[in-house]
């Protein structure tokens, strides 16, 4: 079994900055890749940034040049560096990771809130 937790979400005014952290732990062989996901209210899931297992990166449009995605391989920890926030990047952020387990699936975190407001 594998289970994936953030950590780093919060208040920030707009302009700051906030780093989300997500921890893969259990039974892991290995990791493909990771990303972030976010979901704001009454809106659908969406990309946010994902990176591979060999470190490529993509991101939203919406966030390119302010978010930054990275990963830590022997710590099974995948990071997003977000800074000039604004206020519609307020959201629930997920971790996602495609897993090798007992069977290679995706799994997601339960989720942090980020919260930009003055």
């Amino acid at each position: 079994q594998v289970q994936l937790v953030e950590s780093g979400g919060g208040l920030v005014q707009p302009g700051g900055s906030l780093r989300l952290s997500c921890a893969a732990s259990g039974s892991i062989f290995s990791i493909y890749a990771m990303g972030w996901y976010r979901q704001a209210p009454g809106k659908q899931r969406e990309l946010v940034a994902v990176i591979s297992s060999g470190g490529s990166t993509s991101a939203a449009d919406s966030v390119k040049g302010r978010f930054t995605i990275s990963r830590d391989n022997a710590k099974n920890t995948v990071f997003l560096q977000m800074n000039s926030l604004k206020p519609e990047d307020t959201a629930v952020y997920y971790c996602k990771a495609d897993v090798l387990s007992v069977k290679r699936m995706d799994y997601w975190g339960k989720g942090t809130l980020v919260t930009v407001s003055s």
